[in-house]
């Protein structure tokens, strides 16, 4: 009897873990978890939420990436209050890897020439409670927006889903690869670069500027600009379903005679096709050598 009552139980723990599997992640919970991050900022203030919501090796960009844990553990308090609203997310086909990303108030004072627009990006992992933890978090400063930017949230498509390999490392090594390919290609044609791997509905996130979405803008974008870019990736992560990733690393943008220093991030989304595509960039500025 005791032996058939174990069998039961892994059967039914086994269709579990098959519905799981086959049942795709809703991109509503990384959504969710935003938009409570964003009520933790306000109840506890910037350095409470953060701290709050930190996976244990998440970042911060302040100007370089720094363990959240380590930048709002070492200061009294930050000033102000911050206000995020999310309009872009994604979540991977198994929901253990998502990002948010969205326009942001950051006021430091009682009046309205005290406020700083811009957009931030934040990369969520699951923890083993399969709750989302915050990886990664930065942004770019701007205007106020002038519209509201399009709400593009989207639940992953399963066909996409790729066989998980017996090696652990094998799709972090793929996606650094992916990265540093790219990189290549932008040393010798920044614009054929990002037409080659730039989403045809990725956004695009560069300091003093509004988020532009789409290949064709992008492109018009760094044209008008005269931007080169020359680039070394850091480091990368991916969804274990192999459909979602991240890489960031060091860029130095060059228009006209003036050079700058900056932090990126991507979000790397696989098509149909098992070919990676840029799905978000973000540049952070940092100081010049």
């Amino acid at each position: 009897m005791k032996r058939l009552i174990l069998a039961a139980i892994v059967v039914l723990s086994s269709i579990k873990i098959l519905f799981a599997q086959s049942a795709p992640a809703d991109v509503n919970r990384v959504i969710d978890a935003d938009k409570n991050f964003n009520k933790l900022v306000e109840r506890r203030g910037i350095k409470g939420g953060f701290l709050a919501v930190a996976a244990p090796e998440g970042l911060v960009f302040k100007p370089d990436p720094i363990k959240i844990s380590d930048f709002y553990g070492n200061i009294d308090k930050q000033p102000g209050t911050l206000n995020m609203q999310p309009n872009f997310a994604r979540i991977a086909v198994n929901g253990d890897l998502a990002f948010t990303a969205g326009a942001y108030v950051y006021q430091n004072g009682n009046n309205d020439t005290d406020k700083v627009f811009g957009d931030y990006v934040s990369i969520w992992g699951a923890d083993d409670d399969n709750k989302f933890k915050l990886l990664m978090n930065l942004g770019i400063q701007h205007p106020e927006a002038e519209q509201e930017s399009l709400t593009d949230f989207k639940n992953p498509d399963s066909a996409k889903r790729v066989t998980p390999s017996k090696d652990p490392f094998s799709g972090k090594r793929i996606i650094m690869a992916t990265d540093n390919v790219f990189n290549h290609s932008l040393s010798i044609s920044t614009l054929a670069g990002y037409k080659e791997f730039f989403s045809p509905e990725g956004r695009y996130y560069f300091p003093g500027f509004e988020p532009l979405t789409g290949q064709d803008k992008v492109m018009k974008f760094i044209d008008n600009e005269g931007i080169i870019i020359t680039a070394q990736t850091t480091n990368a992560g991916r969804a274990t379903s192999n459909d979602l990733a991240y890489t960031y690393g060091k860029a130095r943008i060059k228009k006209g005679t003036i050079v700058s220093n900056y932090n990126y991030v991507r979000i790397w989304e696989i098509d149909a096709s098992h070919k990676w595509n840029i799905l978000l960039e973000v540049f952070s500025a940092i100081e010049n050598d």
